[in-house]
């Protein structure tokens, strides 16, 4: 089952999102499972949310991803949201 995952940074900042592209790289990103990414959001403020194949891919690269945002300072205010996809219409 396909979801939605939005991330809810405590103070990602445009700096610190662009930052660490090349070490999230290197960690293979994109990753398998993973359909969309989009950050958007003021730049002293950014949000993230994701749409994944399944929750499974979703956490094996968060086990990857964590320790790098954790390095870079990026801090989260709560735990991602996830949600079952009900429907998906693509132009």
């Amino acid at each position: 089952m396909s979801i939605v995952v939005r991330f809810h940074p405590a103070n990602l900042t445009t700096e610190q999102y662009d930052s660490t592209n090349d070490k999230v790289e290197a960690i293979g990103f994109p990753p398998e499972g993973l359909d969309y990414h989009v950050c958007f959001g003021p730049p002293d403020n950014l949000m993230v949310s994701e749409i994944w194949d399944s929750r499974e891919q979703f956490e094996a690269f968060g086990e990857k991803l964590m320790p790098v945002l954790a390095e870079a300072g990026i801090e989260f205010s709560a735990e991602p949201e996830v949600f079952e996809i009900h429907d998906v219409e693509r132009r």
